[in-house]
């Protein structure tokens, strides 16, 4: 491996920030205008700056780094210092923290009392959101496990899980700008469609601690840890550690959740507030993993959560993070998927086969389980195809879910799998939408016609609460 700079220095790391920086900015700013997500654009430019297609392919890449089953080829900058791996590891640092403020963020965006009020309808359909594409997921992987390179199968029956767990996450921020664009965000279907996601994501972070819980216990070996460490490897242990940590984190919950209200009101819009706020994010997420062994992302999943009690600290201090998050810390993370997890050495085409249809039950799972739902809770059959469609699109949760899936034993290759998920699923969901409202009655003269032909008075539909998507959102916006 040879590198004509070697990262192994403050400064020197400074200048691989400044060009994940450029080029994730540049091309967001493309996907933007091509209508897709800019994470995509984010991913891409991490693939093209990094070792994936011109260091592994071409031989020559802008930055590499040092991999046991990689190849050698020449790059500018080496993330593999000579003295010490500041460029790899440093990347590693900023990613989580940029992960862990994601999650916070979207927790924090979570409005308890709005989603109390979105009833039932919203409740199960986020549950067969998660449920049926996780089933889905499990069973298409199933049949591959004699495929040695791929890890599946019975035999790796925690990959199939974690492909399956993959599948459950939901990104509405494309749903969201659709209804808003054809005036349907304040529906009582839009709405429904909002809040069900956000569950949907609440769940599916659940799910997933559950089962990197699992795995690692499962692949722990019992013989070389004792005590506590001893009492963790083992599956039933783990279940009563995860278990346990919701329990303390919720009760917690409860005091840190007054005493931020009474920090607002003495303090109220005060830089300390985003201050105390990141100390509970990190505090939370250092206690989700390295004492009750859960993801650490729950951890920061449920602060944003305990914070989002308190509304006036919580919107200041979103506003305040979302700024570090978005321009900064997001970045760097979904660029390093590209430059450290997407790799086409050893790609096959069963793997390439494993992913379509993997993508393919991801996105027939989220319309025939949310829309079956919808349909059980009276919609009509273009309402139930729309509670299906709105559900399907995929953004930043996923890639999150995937990136802690491969640090828990995934194969990387999988990651993958998620950037096409993404991709497909964020082209198909405006398509359809519109199509789909497309074919809507036409309202009678002074009205709007709401589901199952209906009309809805404008006052109504005015006063219907818009909840936040899962952080994707403020990823859109400029």
């Amino acid at each position: 491996m040879y590198g004509v700079f070697h990262i192994d220095s403050g400064i020197s790391f400074a200048i691989i920030l400044a060009i994940i920086l450029l080029s994730t900015k540049l091309f967001g700013l493309l996907f933007r205008k091509l209508g897709l997500p800019q994470v995509l654009g984010y991913i891409i430019a991490g693939i093209l700056i990094g070792p994936a297609i011109f260091g592994e392919l071409c031989g020559v890449s802008l930055i590499g780094f040092t991999k046991a089953d990689g190849v050698d080829y020449k790059c500018l900058f080496l993330l593999s210092g000579e003295h010490f791996d500041l460029g790899t590891n440093g990347l590693a640092i900023f990613s989580k923290i940029g992960v862990l403020l994601l999650l916070f963020s979207t927790g924090l965006e979570t409005n308890l009392k709005e989603l109390k009020n979105t009833g039932l309808a919203a409740t199960l359909i986020a549950c067969a959101g998660v449920a049926v594409p996780m089933i889905l997921g499990i069973l298409i992987c199933l049949p591959f496990g004699s495929i040695d390179s791929l890890q599946l199968g019975p035999n790796h029956i925690y990959n199939c899980i974690f492909i399956g767990a993959i599948l459950t996450a939901t990104s509405v921020a494309i749903t969201v700008s659709v209804l808003k664009e054809l005036g349907k965000i304040n529906s009582k279907l839009g709405t429904t469609i909002v809040s069900a996601a956000i569950i949907d994501d609440v769940i599916g972070i659940i799910v997933l601690s559950v089962v990197v819980g699992i795995a690692n216990a499962g692949n722990a070996d019992a013989a070389t840890l004792n005590g506590f460490e001893a009492f963790k490897s083992t599956i039933y242990g783990t279940i009563i550690m995860i278990v346990a940590f919701f329990v303390v984190a919720i009760a917690l919950g409860f005091g840190l959740s007054k005493l931020f209200r009474w920090l607002e009101k003495k303090w109220p819009n005060t830089r300390r507030l985003p201050v105390f706020s990141l100390v509970m994010c990190f505090f939370y997420a250092w206690l989700a993993e390295e004492i009750f062994g859960v993801a650490d992302i729950t951890g920061a999943f449920l602060a944003g959560i305990v914070l989002s009690t308190a509304r006036n600290a919580c919107e200041y201090t979103d506003k305040k993070v979302e700024v570090n998050t978005y321009m900064f810390f997001a970045p760097v993370f979904f660029a390093n998927i590209g430059i450290s997890n997407i790799s086409f050495l050893g790609m096959s085409g069963w793997l390439v086969l494993v992913a379509v249809l993997a993508v393919l039950m991801g996105l027939i799972g989220k319309i025939c389980g949310c829309g079956a739902v919808a349909k059980c809770f009276k919609y009509g059959w273009r309402e139930s195809a729309i509670a299906g469609v709105g559900m399907m699109a995929r953004g930043e949760v996923a890639l999150i879910v995937t990136a802690t899936a491969v640090g828990a034993g995934l194969p990387e290759q999988y990651m993958l799998m998620t950037v096409l998920l993404i991709l497909v699923s964020s082209i198909l969901t405006p398509i359809l939408l519109k199509v789909l409202y497309s074919k809507e009655p036409k309202a009678p003269e002074g009205g709007e016609t709401g589901e199952g032909g209906e009309p809805v008075l404008a006052e109504s539909a005015a006063e219907a609460p818009v909840l936040p998507a899962d952080g994707e959102t403020a990823v859109q916006a400029e």
